[in-house]
């Protein structure tokens, strides 16, 4: 994204940025609060950019040194912070990439911006590091953090920073991002915003990913089959299955999907609201087949497996369960 102009949604977000930008009034600490593929690191790499640009506007030039250097991911003074640890950001890595670094004036620039990403992974240590420099930060200090669960923060931390909320983006919004930007169908715009609830990101990958179509075929072939499994079809079902546990959420919520298709067309027998519009003779025919009870069972059952899973509940058991309530619900 080159301006603000460009990115869809979030008009309230960028507004209160580049209003802090034309007043002269931008914290020292930010929270960027929103989910996976939400905007939170295209927003926080374009207000770092605007803030460096030597056109010094509410809009990045795109055209000066530092506009360049940022958009090869090279501005000396905006500085992303790594951790080697998957699971969580370390009081090392704070001290040393953060801390100890911000005592440096800026090479170039008014600013030295430092942005961690998956912030919701520092530990407490980490925060309490962390929380001296945001109370007392030098005037060319800035922190901007990226995360999907911003309450995980000690409360000394949510004091101090401007928290911003990224709330999902209107369906017609991604729609309109994904036609604008990709070349799909009319179903597979709206299919993907559906899916994707507001979210420009995950809706980029549903177009764009080969493994999101695998893992939707694999769906479709448990939703379409499940009440004529054999038990030992089934048991090769949820080795199959294992196979998705990194993207189970996305599994689920696909199939929680197909169900309430089914149960939207037999409430309504209108196939305007049905999301999986390219299925439409197999909808009607579980419509037919399936109780109002069976199918909100079904539902029930896989809002069950996903809070089992939560609780490190044995992975095949649950999905093995999962597969006989559908077979067995009528």
């Amino acid at each position: 994204m080159s301006t603000f102009a460009d990115i869809y949604g979030h008009d309230k977000i960028k507004e209160h940025l580049q209003k802090s930008i034309e007043l002269d009034k931008v914290s020292h600490a930010y929270i960027f609060n929103g989910g996976l593929g939400a905007g939170k690191k295209t927003i926080a790499k374009l207000f770092a950019k605007t803030l460096q640009c030597e056109k010094h506007g509410i809009e990045p030039c795109n055209e000066c040194h530092s506009c360049i250097q940022a958009d090869s991911s090279n501005q000396p003074d905006i500085i992303w912070i790594r951790h080697e640890k998957p699971g969580s950001i370390g009081v090392d890595d704070i001290r040393e990439q953060l801390i100890g670094d911000m005592q440096i004036k800026p090479y170039s620039s008014r600013y030295k911006i430092y942005i961690i990403d998956e912030a919701e992974k520092l530990t407490v240590q980490a925060q309490n590091a962390l929380l001296k420099t945001i109370e007392e930060p030098p005037a060319y200090g800035i922190v901007i953090m990226l995360t999907t669960n911003a309450d995980i923060f000690l409360q000394t931390i949510l004091s101090r920073c401007v928290r911003l909320d990224f709330k999902p983006v209107a369906d017609e919004l991604v729609v309109k991002y994904l036609k604008d930007n990709y070349d799909v169908t009319d179903y597979e715009t709206k299919f993907a915003a559906a899916f994707a609830q507001g979210n420009i990101g995950r809706a980029v990958t549903i177009v764009t990913s080969g493994d999101f179509a695998k893992l939707k075929d694999e769906v479709l072939h448990v939703v379409r089959y499940a009440q004529e499994m054999t038990v030992s079809e089934i048991m090769a079902e949820v080795k199959n299955i294992a196979n998705y546990k990194l993207t189970i959420d996305d599994y689920l919520d696909l199939m929680a999907m197909w169900y309430r298709d089914v149960l939207v067309f037999k409430s309504t027998n209108d196939v305007n609201p049905v999301i999986f519009k390219d299925e439409l003779s197999q909808i009607k025919s579980q419509a037919s087949h399936f109780s109002y009870e069976g199918l909100q069972d079904i539902l029930n059952s896989i809002d069950k497996v996903k809070i089992r899973l939560k609780a490190n509940v044995n992975f095949d058991l649950v999905i093995e369960l999962l597969i006989m309530a559908i077979k067995q619900a009528v």
